[in-house]
């Protein structure tokens, strides 16, 4: 990486610059203030962008969001998020119930709480192996390593293949309708604003088989790696 030619970086939230699900933190705001002296900030999440932007607590950054399928910038004027794009798909739900069914009875995971599947505005869906309203102490345990899920996650790319499939969370499976992804997201990016893969650097915590940054860690993009959100301000020296 080249640090002199780089003019976007980009991050994913939860588990890279906050934790999971929770606000942005003063410290990481500071940092974030810092950058944005020097470069364009892009927010490359897999959540909805009005989700993204009030657990950041409203921090002016364009936000893409929905893994490509939602884009907003922010308006300073307005101090708000002005969408650009919101693109939804339609969902064959009796498939999919066929689907996540079959799963359930082939792997014993046919005990769940709440609905055995979740479907997003988007068309974007989520395979909760405990349902969708799981108890959160159970969802932490039950697959902490991702081994689990791993261990079936090529089935189940393989049965749902119009979809980009994540391991997701502590015990579900996310999907996104292809070609959405976030380094489809991202290439799109550039090619909307003239901007080169190597002038983006992107920081990722979720970089493993079946990860949501795993498709941006393997491409052409500059990537700097995080396995702590609380190690945000010494990754990000590199480029500071």
């Amino acid at each position: 990486m080249d640090k002199n030619k780089i003019k976007i970086i980009a991050m994913d939230l939860d588990g890279t610059l906050t934790q999971h699900k929770e606000k942005l933190s003063p410290e990481h705001k500071a940092i974030l203030d810092a950058l944005s002296k020097r470069y364009k900030l892009l927010m490359v999440g897999a959540g909805q962008v009005m989700r993204i932007f009030n657990q950041m607590n409203e921090y002016p950054i364009d936000i893409i969001g929905n893994y490509g399928l939602q884009y907003a910038k922010y308006d300073k004027d307005t101090k708000s998020m002005r969408v650009i794009r919101d693109i939804t798909f339609p969902v064959e739900r009796e498939e999919i119930e066929k689907k996540v069914t079959y799963f359930r009875n082939k792997y014993g995971y046919t005990e769940y709480r709440g609905d055995n599947v979740e479907y997003h505005v988007s068309g974007c869906i989520t395979f909760p192996i405990l349902g969708t309203k799981a108890i959160q102490k159970d969802k932490l345990a039950f697959d902490p390593d991702r081994k689990k899920r791993r261990l079936i996650y090529d089935e189940v790319c393989e049965a749902f293949s119009d979809y980009n499939v994540f391991v997701g969370g502590s015990s579900s499976f996310d999907m996104a309708p292809k070609p959405y992804n976030k380094y489809h997201a991202l290439d799109l990016f550039c090619k909307e604003n003239g901007i080169l893969h190597s002038e983006v650097v992107y920081i990722g915590d979720d970089y493993g088989v079946g990860g949501n940054d795993e498709s941006v860690y393997r491409s052409d993009f500059n990537y700097l790696t995080i396995d702590d959100y609380r190690d945000f301000p010494k990754v990000v020296k590199e480029v500071l």
